[in-house]
């Protein structure tokens, strides 16, 4: 399993690199110290998982993946910092990113790790914790400002409830194509990037 490490902090990453490789399935490709680094080393390395810092000078982490993502939208990034941020936390839900663990957690990073290169989404005991409450805090949203028709509006809340396109089909009586083409076409309104940051963004605006 190939991994790249962007960390602003030469100890850090040094230090992860180590806790990394003391698992014999994992190789460290690269190390990084800064956002744009992020992004050149990302398409040099091709890696399994970028595990990255957010707060970093010259281009942050959160940007850094944003910009990944637009290129690679299958990138699996987990973020890695200090920083118990409700800000940041939204941003990474709503970018896509594969975790979001304190660097305090070690213990955690190596499953965390092999967890997000199998296609899941981490995110630190502590972090999960917060969700709930970022989620219950939101205000309304005015989906009809963003030309929302009522049947996409009942296809996002089909989504949000965690039901598949062939289900949605069934219960709303369309085919599976229509329901794509609706889904494709919620995305580029709400500019967002695929159903798992739909459901994220509906609960976000209740």
């Amino acid at each position: 399993m190939n991994i790249l490490i962007v960390d602003d902090d030469i100890l850090v990453s040094t230090s992860l690199k180590t806790i990394l490789e003391s698992d014999s399935s994992i190789k460290v490709v690269g190390i990084g110290s800064n956002g744009i680094q992020a992004v050149t080393l990302y398409e040099e390395t091709k890696p399994d998982v970028l595990l990255m810092d957010i707060r970093m000078k010259e281009m942050n982490g959160l940007d850094a993946a944003s910009q990944i993502l637009k290129t690679s939208p299958d990138a699996r990034i987990l973020l890695l910092t200090t920083f118990l941020d409700d800000e940041y936390i939204i941003k990474a839900l709503r970018l896509g990113a594969k975790g979001y663990l304190l660097k305090q957690d070690y213990e955690s990073l190596i499953p965390a790790i092999k967890a997000v290169a199998s296609g899941q989404t981490v995110f630190g005991h502590e972090i999960v914790a917060k969700i709930p409450d970022l989620l219950q805090s939101s205000t309304s949203f005015n989906y009809e400002s963003y030309h929302i028709s009522q049947r996409e509006f009942n296809i996002i809340e089909l989504i949000a409830d965690g039901k598949s396109n062939k289900e949605i089909a069934n219960q709303l009586f369309l085919s599976e194509g229509t329901v794509r083409n609706y889904l494709s076409n919620i995305l580029d309104k709400l500019n967002l990037r695929d159903r798992t940051q739909l459901a994220v963004f509906y609960y976000q605006h209740l």
